[in-house]
């Protein structure tokens, strides 16, 4: 997740703006192919405000401007990872504007072959 705040400051802020304490959630677990998911792939996010869904919204795979052989390619260009490495490109479903998150929000992200990333807003 991105701060908004920080992020709507300056574009150049957009590092800082993904970095605080439980940004980026990676979940319980990893799942490994040998291929790739294609681009048809849906991702789902629902955010719940006692117990009401306040935002819903999906994207697909096929919205990344890179494909992912791209993304990592630059990624490995000029960096080692010898424990390895996540690339994160984000949900692509945003809230408007006018929506900010409320402690004890529930956020879920789905990804149907994957499973579900389910947090909430300490």
């Amino acid at each position: 997740m991105s701060s908004r705040d920080i992020e709507g400051e300056n574009p150049l802020y957009l590092p800082q703006a993904k970095v605080y304490d439980r940004s980026a959630a990676i979940g319980p677990g990893l799942v490994i192919t040998a291929e790739l998911p294609p681009p048809a792939t849906v991702i789902a996010m629902e955010i719940v405000r006692d117990g009401t869904a306040v935002f819903t919204g999906q994207t697909s795979l096929s919205s990344l401007r890179r494909p992912m052989p791209s993304l990592a390619e630059w990624l490995f260009r000029d960096n080692s990872f010898p424990a390895g490495c996540y690339l994160m490109t984000g949900t692509g479903v945003i809230p408007p504007d006018s929506f900010t998150l409320h402690r004890g929000d529930v956020i879920r992200i789905t990804i149907a072959p994957v499973g579900t990333l389910v947090n909430t807003v300490l």
